[in-house]
């Protein structure tokens, strides 16, 4: 198929953390534009307005980052529909820089849900035909690479955080403003979270950080983010978060956003990590000595 435009913007400066890229959580709230700009595509227009009486729920995204994008840069995302099952689908969102580089790419697995329930049912025959003309592949730079897609049955909750020792690097509510026009939480504000407990978990140790000197900065090359239940405004969240391993060029990390109330997963995630040196913008390769003790940190066995 020809690929299909979906989204089109930019790269503001309060979209970007302290690395001097786009932030992770600004990625996503993207690409939810997009899927919006797919929904329009399938025949659904006003998906995601207050007033629809069908929507498109996100259950789960892999994300690779693939290439930065720093403050002003023009993007652009294409999309389409890889599969489709009967009341579920997984789209393709890619993220082009202006150069027509890939600078992200999101497989998206949604369901076909009625709005203020969420819950799913059948695609019409009409949307399956639309369907059709917007089937595309995954090209080889979004596959992926170090985290698979295999279905899983979760380990997240809140006993078992605090089994395993998992410290906690984030807490609080869910504010209106995180919510979308039925009530949930915003696909982003996941990732926003995650984002905010980055800190907590390397406070003081972030691997690679052994030069004084040396300006020692984090990224996320690939994500897997699955939704377990969607927080409503007024629900609370906990953030646990964990090493599973890794070598000396990345980590792999594992977080947990729960309700700390009735001890239930809201949604669980899996991570590439790497350092990079915020001056040259290049890899950071961890010594035998500092991946030894990074290492030491990992749960065995951790996952989502």
């Amino acid at each position: 198929m020809t690929a299909v435009e979906v989204w089109r913007g930019g790269v503001a400066s309060w979209e970007c953390d302290q690395m001097g890229h786009l932030n992770v959580g600004f990625y996503v709230a993207k690409s939810m534009e997009a899927l919006a700009g797919v929904a329009a595509e399938l025949g659904m227009p006003g998906a995601f307005a207050a007033n629809a009486e069908a929507t498109l729920v996100v259950r789960e995204q892999h994300i690779r980052f693939l290439r930065e994008a720093r403050p002003g840069a023009p993007l652009h995302i294409t999309g389409g529909v890889l599969e489709m099952g009967e009341t579920d689908a997984r789209i393709m969102l890619l993220m082009h820089h202006q150069s027509g580089e890939l600078a992200a790419s999101f497989q998206t697995v949604v369901a076909h849900a009625t709005a203020r329930d969420g819950r799913a049912f059948p695609w019409p025959d009409r949307i399956r035909a639309r369907a059709e003309t917007l089937q595309t592949d995954v090209p080889a730079s979004a596959a992926p690479r170090s985290i698979g897609l295999a279905p899983v049955e979760t380990q997240a909750s809140l006993a078992r955080a605090d089994q395993l020792g998992l410290p906690r690097t984030g807490l609080g509510v869910i504010d209106a403003r995180d919510c979308d026009a039925f009530g949930r939480m915003r696909t982003e504000t996941f990732m926003h979270r995650l984002s905010d407990g980055i800190p907590h978990f390397f406070a003081g140790h972030r691997p690679g950080a052994v030069d004084p000197d040396r300006k020692v900065g984090g990224a996320a090359l690939e994500y897997r983010l699955i939704h377990h239940a969607w927080p409503r405004a007024g629900d609370r969240l906990e953030l646990r978060s964990g090493s599973a391993g890794g070598d000396p060029r990345f980590r792999r990390l594992v977080h947990w956003l729960l309700d700390p109330d009735t001890g239930r997963p809201w949604g669980s995630a899996e991570a590439i990590a790497v350092s990079f040196d915020l001056e040259t913008r290049k890899l950071i390769t961890l010594s035998d000595a500092e991946f030894a003790r990074v290492e030491a940190d990992a749960v065995q066995g951790l996952g989502l």
